[in-house]
């Protein structure tokens, strides 16, 4: 009986592991730990970036002219054609939504967080690696990246939204484009 008990456990614990959902969180979650410049400052040098203010640039006129000249049906703002894009998580449950009350203010404030393209674009949904500790298990090797949501952005990140289906795609040099927006933790990495 206790050995069933026991498999039973462990059983559970598996299914348990292998459902886990990484919920997204906006990137102002992660400004406490990546504010600082002994860790880099990642948070500023994110925030001056193109991607920081992604989803601004579909309030212009140029891209009100881009989604007439596509034939959407909405806005950029509103369309979904954009904003996979020019968002954080577009497409998942916790990621941005179109469809938040008007009268529930902790969740447009968590949707405006997500209103750009965030920390966990290019990271992962970051409801599993926020806290400190878990940050710490990871640098220690005592955790995966992966069991806690984390990635590591490669080329082929950046080419789910930087290709010839977007329409002001321009070819350009992953190698040269990802240098200039590293933002590494001089202490350690990710």
């Amino acid at each position: 009986m206790k050995r069933m008990g026991l498999c039973f456990l462990v059983l559970t614990g598996m299914v348990w592991a292998q459902t886990t959902t990484f919920e997204y969180i906006g990137s102002n979650r992660c400004k406490p730990c990546h504010s600082k410049a002994e860790v880099g400052a990642q948070f500023a040098q994110w925030g001056s970036t193109a991607h920081a203010h992604a989803y601004e640039t579909l309030l212009t006129d140029e891209s009100k002219a881009i989604a007439t000249k596509l034939g959407l049906k909405t806005l950029p703002e509103n369309s979904p054609e954009c904003l996979v894009c020019h968002v954080t998580g577009w497409g998942s449950p916790s990621g941005y939504k179109l469809d938040i009350p008007a009268d529930d203010a902790k969740a447009l404030k968590a949707n405006a967080n997500l209103a750009a393209v965030g920390c966990e674009s290019c990271h992962g949904p970051g409801s599993e690696y926020k806290s400190k500790k878990v940050k710490e298990a990871v640098v220690a090797g005592t955790m995966t990246k992966a069991s806690v949501g984390l990635l590591d952005p490669t080329e082929a990140t950046c080419l789910v939204c930087h290709n010839s289906k977007s329409p002001t795609y321009k070819p350009f040099d992953w190698k040269s484009k990802q240098a200039a927006i590293t933002h590494p933790n001089p202490a350690h990495t990710h």
